[in-house]
């Protein structure tokens, strides 16, 4: 049956994307089969051998060192404040980002990660035959995040083909930032955390060669890397550490908000209609968690989850996850988990719009009239990583 439910959420993808691609007759298969070939050959490596299985517990034993690192900054500055025993979201989970961030910037400094970003994806350029731009976007966007990796190719967003911005925006609003997948690890099982960063990098692409396929000349096929202005060590570390704090408030107020707003909504809904709009949302989505590989009678309660994923954002999706996962199945528990790793979301429309807008007004308005298709996309790209992920568990 797993492989029944894979192939049901493969052409479910493929189904929905191709109702909405701009040129059907032109997709590239080859490329497509290529990049879905990879990551099964990743995602079984990951799950069955004695290696994937040691490069996950490391990267996790990692980041939870790293967290308990930064919460000892937190403990000295907020240590009389918490509740001995009582967990505190913003100071365990979201205030220990500023340190990880400082660590980015560390490695940004020394150009570690630059290189590392590079290559890797030009490997991928190699083996998918689509551009290095595109392949650059979609390997520095699962480390940088959606908004900052376009600052690193400034010269070119202005220059490139309206297709070629989709693409880059899907690979953008399909991944995660690195300083907060310490964050995301507290509240998911860190194997999920890692493997989703891993596909959604391919499942964007994928997507996009089917929304939106092209074929990039060699003229075209330049990857200009913007350098950043050179700070002292200690500026860096200023700067990085200010970055830090601003993602960990943007994170707390989005939280603040939408998690009320939801409430509301859902007091609203009980009120009139006796149903609550989460499980609306939950009955929706259902067909789709079916179809991934989720079983039936857990399909509404994670159709629900992705739903509010959708139309919030995953920090309050994985709020709500976490007070219903030990009642479901460990497939289930993996497929959401996968699924919630990506910043698609409708708020994450506007802040790429608003990204590539800063660089280019007229690039920016592009970005902002196919903004829905981009969600639409970028969706598509976290529904094929948790049907993937389904097929191993």
């Amino acid at each position: 049956m797993r492989v029944v439910f894979f192939l049901t959420g493969l052409l479910l993808v493929y189904g929905l994307a191709m109702l909405v691609s701009y040129d059907r007759k032109h997709v590239r298969y080859k490329a497509i089969f290529t990049m879905l070939i990879a990551q099964l050959v990743l995602a079984f490596i990951m799950f069955n051998t004695k290696a994937g299985i040691s490069v996950i517990g490391f990267v996790s034993k990692m980041f939870s060192k790293l967290l308990e690192m930064g919460s000892k900054g937190v403990d000295f500055v907020f240590g009389g404040l918490e509740n001995k025993g009582i967990s505190n979201f913003f100071l365990d989970v979201l205030m220990p980002i500023i340190f990880i961030s400082v660590l980015i910037g560390i490695l940004n400094y020394f150009k570690i990660l630059p290189v590392i970003i590079k290559y890797v994806g030009l490997v991928l350029s190699k083996l998918n035959g689509m551009g290095k731009l595109e392949n650059y976007i979609a390997v520095s966007s699962a480390v940088l995040g959606q908004s900052e990796v376009f600052l690193t190719t400034k010269k070119q967003i202005g220059h490139i083909s309206r297709k070629r911005l989709y693409t880059l925006c899907t690979s953008a609003m399909s991944a995660v930032s690195i300083s907060i997948v310490g964050a995301y690890m507290t509240m998911l099982e860190p194997k999920y955390v890692v493997i989703a960063i891993i596909l959604n990098i391919f499942s964007a692409l994928i997507v996009g060669n089917i929304i939106n396929p092209y074929e990039v000349s060699e003229e075209e096929d330049l990857l200009v890397v913007e350098e950043t202005k050179k700070l002292s060590f200690f500026q860096m570390i200023s700067e990085s550490i200010m970055d830090g704090l601003k993602v960990a408030i943007i994170v707390a107020a989005m939280l603040i908000g939408f998690i009320a707003l939801i409430n509301l909504i859902d007091y609203l809904f009980t009120l009139v209609f006796h149903i609550s709009f989460q499980t609306i949302l939950g009955y929706v989505f259902s067909p789709i968690a079916f179809l991934m590989g989720v079983p039936w009678g857990e399909a509404v309660k994670a159709g629900s989850i992705m739903a509010t994923k959708l139309v919030t954002n995953e920090f309050v999706a994985m709020a709500n996850f976490t007070k219903i996962s030990h009642s479901l199945s460990e497939k289930t528990v993996g497929i959401v988990s996968v699924f919630l790793i990506s910043f698609a979301n409708f708020s994450s429309i506007g802040i790429v719009t608003g990204a590539v807008k800063a660089l280019n007004d007229k690039q920016g308005d592009a970005v902002a009239n196919f903004g829905l298709k981009l969600l639409y996309g970028s969706t598509l790209a976290s529904i094929l990583s948790g049907t993937i992920i389904g097929l191993f568990l």
